[in-house]
């Protein structure tokens, strides 16, 4: 019987889905099957690059841990419960955050989530300031704890930051809810953010600039060095093992054909280092 002109059941007017599904006809069996449907499937036009991308990370969120996204604990923006209120606002004016863990004595006690919009009440006010008083409680998470999880907490408790503890209880990195949905959506900006710094800066000589910040990974990417990543993730981290201290400014120390030199440090860690390649002998 023939089909009826007026019918939208007909392979033109076949929906999305319906198109996608008959792609599909040969279910794939595994992961990596279906990614590659998937791609095909943005080849032939069913899908576009953004969604693509957006399924994908969807796909890939399950198998992602806390510890793959987090914001290290040398990077968190923490402050002290014994600050005055001028010194907590310059510190939030100065980062463009929002929420700031607070710490007592010292920063593996931590009392509570500072949101920055509670601090209003007291401007214009005679009320004392104590931030004791306004802190939120802090979500405690372990390093190891998936992604998926990790939001589904997040919906239930109406949280957007949690503080990421390692096997000792110590304070061992941050995760946001816009950490997580990144994940799945891709790099999201706000107002504040900013270009992402460059962290290595070659010099006229053939020297290098070098941020203590720099992956290990992305050094060796750049000045084609095999230096070890299996314990320390930045390069600040692993000249500050190989020295055995806290670097000081005109400190060197040398890892294979590559000098070290501390150019700019503070009491409280290293930042910059020149790197030099040594003449093989």
């Amino acid at each position: 019987m023939n089909e009826d002109p007026g019918s939208t059941n007909g392979p033109a007017h076949r929906t999305w889905w319906d198109r996608l599904g008959h792609m599909f006809s040969g279910e794939p069996r595994n992961r990596p099957e279906l990614l590659a449907e998937l791609r095909t499937a943005q080849s032939n036009g069913l899908l576009s690059a953004d969604t693509l991308t957006m399924i994908e990370g969807a796909i890939e969120f399950t198998e992602l841990r806390v510890d793959d996204v987090m914001i290290p604990r040398t990077q968190i923006v923490m402050l002290s419960a014994d600050w005055s209120l001028a010194e907590i606002v310059a510190a939030v004016v100065e980062s463009g955050h929002s929420r700031f863990p607070v710490h007592g004595e010292d920063k593996e006690d931590i009392l509570g989530i500072l949101l920055a919009k509670d601090l209003l009440k007291f401007f214009g006010s005679s009320e004392p300031f104590d931030i004791r008083s306004i802190l939120r409680p802090a979500v405690l998470i372990p390093e190891s704890m998936r992604l998926n999880v990790l939001l589904a907490e997040f919906r239930l408790t109406r949280n957007h930051m949690a503080l990421v503890m390692d096997e000792y209880g110590g304070v061992d990195g941050l995760v946001t809810i816009e950490d997580v949905l990144e994940e799945i959506v891709g790099e999201i900006d706000d107002e504040h953010d900013e270009a992402e710094p460059v962290l290595m800066h070659e010099q006229p000589d053939g020297d290098w600039l070098v941020s203590a910040l720099t992956p290990i990974d992305d050094f060796n990417e750049q000045v084609q060095a095999e230096l070890p990543d299996d314990e320390y993730d930045t390069v600040g981290g692993l000249i500050t093992s190989e020295l055995g201290h806290l670097p000081e400014v005109g400190e060197t120390t040398t890892l294979g054909p590559y000098r070290f030199k501390v150019t700019a440090a503070n009491d409280r860690r290293v930042q910059q280092f020149r790197v030099s390649r040594q003449p093989e002998l």
